[in-house]
């Protein structure tokens, strides 16, 4: 390429180039950006000398996008995709190496490839924010939620406790005089439903972190162990394998023992309900520098993806009426945030949940 006419055809196809993809990035829709990265590798085939041979690939993060005919043995100019100054992809533009070499190609097309590269990272970049904004906003109502409820719920437990006192005492009483056995049957269903309101009371005590606790440094694992025998006739029921590690036996933390049993119980419950026959369920506790880490590990049918945000909160439970509260995982997520720890939970592959409980050390 010698004359001028035909250099300046060039740097009208590259600007031409930036200026699309420019506009394709601003009018991106960040559900959609699969279809926006596409446009983009179509631009730059557009772009190149030898546009008719050009072609394009493009992969960053989880996206991977090309031209109908590119391959990967082809003669190529390429770049990395930076995002937030880590590598996470490359831009390829390449001809057919059949016809063509390295030197077939222009330094203000490598210029191009970069600024090109540079502008899908800071697309993935506000990506990347957009994500984490929106997780904090939800964090955040979340928190105000459990709070409001938290005032609420301990003002209903307050209340409930008089009378559930005066229910359970009273029938008990009658139940010492009375001599008919119809009536005593009667009785102790009305004491059995009093004192499994009693502990819903109890439970929303714990919601609300209207329980005093009794902080004091204990080792770990033999609370964990002590809830595995407890509920081995339940794991025996289902037929289901145990996988444990620890990764010290004398780990020590600073908890109340009660409702770290508490949190073991529930998890550990939960993940046998979820699990079908033959199952496998893991408990681990592992443990670095600054943090002791608990996971639980199920093979059930896992969380639905529209239920993410409500695992947590109170009343709300998947399991039939009868069987659930929709309190546990409430309030064991209250008991973990007293403790000053933290609580997730993730997909296990290939399938199932995991629930992660992570402490800071003492």
């Amino acid at each position: 390429m010698t004359s001028v006419e035909a250099k300046l055809k060039e740097r009208v196809k590259e600007l031409t180039c930036l200026y699309e993809v420019t506009s394709i990035i601003v009018n991106s829709d960040y559900g959609q950006l699969e279809t926006s990265l596409e446009a983009i590798v179509y631009c730059l085939k557009r772009a190149w000398q030898h546009e008719k041979v050009t072609e394009a690939f493009l992969t960053v993060g989880e996206y991977h996008v090309q031209t109908d005919d590119y391959k990967t043995n082809m003669v190529s100019l390429k770049t990395n995709i930076k995002v937030f100054n880590k590598i996470e992809g490359e831009v390829i533009v390449g001809y057919p190496s059949n016809k063509y070499t390295i030197d077939d190609f222009l330094i203000e097309e490598q210029t191009l490839l970069n600024n090109v590269a540079l502008a899908i990272g800071n697309l993935m970049e506000r990506k990347q924010i957009r994500e984490s904004e929106a997780i904090t906003r939800r964090q955040m109502e979340r928190t105000d939620r459990l709070h409001i409820l938290g005032e609420i719920t301990a003002g209903i437990a307050h209340e409930l406790n008089t009378p559930l006192a005066n229910i359970l005492g009273f029938a008990e009483l009658l139940s010492e005089k009375i001599k008919d056995k119809e009536t005593v049957r009667d009785l102790e269903k009305i004491m059995d439903s009093a004192i499994f309101s009693r502990e819903i009371v109890k439970k929303l005590m714990f919601f609300a972190c209207e329980m005093p606790q009794e902080m004091k440094t204990v080792k770990l694992i033999p609370i964990v162990t002590n809830v595995i025998k407890l509920l081995e006739p339940s794991l025996r029921s289902k037929n289901l394998k145990l996988t444990k590690s620890f990764d010290n036996e004398d780990i020590e933390l600073r908890a109340d023992t009660v409702q770290m049993t508490q949190v073991m119980f529930n998890l550990i419950m939960n993940a046998i309900y979820y699990s079908p026959q033959g199952a496998s369920i893991g408990v681990h506790v592992l443990e670095s520098n600054s943090h002791i880490t608990i996971e639980i590990l199920d093979e059930g049918k896992g969380i639905p993806s529209e239920l993410d945000d409500k695992v947590f909160e109170p009343f709300f439970t998947t399991k039939p009426i009868g069987e659930g509260s929709g309190l546990g995982l409430s309030v064991v997520h209250g008991i973990i945030t007293s403790h000053k720890g933290k609580m997730e939970h993730k997909r296990n592959t290939p399938k199932g949940t995991i629930f992660t409980v992570d402490f800071p050390k003492l």
